[in-house]
Formats: structure tokens, sequence, C-alpha cells
């Protein structure tokens, strides 16, 4: 994964954690604009999310930072 997407990230996580709490679920919509100005990242991230880690639509933020980062979630 490259280091802009892994850092956009953990960014959107820690700013929806900040706001909503540690509960705060997240897709990988949320670390786009609502427009497709980027498809390759926006693929990128889907790929990830959907093939690799084989995450449900919604995941909470935590955990996500966490996969990114390297951390264990289990």
């Amino acid at each position: 994964m490259q280091k802009v997407l892994k850092d956009k990230i953990v960014e959107v996580c820690n700013k929806k954690i900040e706001a909503k709490g540690e509960n705060v679920g997240v897709s990988f919509y949320a670390f786009f604009a609502n427009k497709n100005d980027n498809p390759e990242l926006l693929m990128e991230a889907a790929k990830w999310w959907i093939m690799t880690q084989k995450l449900d639509h919604f995941e909470k933020a935590v955990k996500i930072k966490n996969l990114v980062s390297g951390i264990s979630t289990k």
C-alpha cells in the first residue's frame, strides 16, 4: 500500500475516533472525496479492504488504523 494512502487512512481514522469515539465505524470511501479524482488510489484502497483483508463494508476505525499501522487486532 502506498505511503500516501496509509497516511490518509490513519489521519481520517484519528479524526473520526477523536470526534465520535472508539466505536465509530468507517468504510474505505471515508478516505476519499465524494468525487473520483484519484481512481488508482481508490482502487488500491478497495482491493486492500475487500480482497486482501476481506473486511465488511463498515469496520471500526480503530481496527482499520491498527491494520494499516501493522498492529495486531486479535
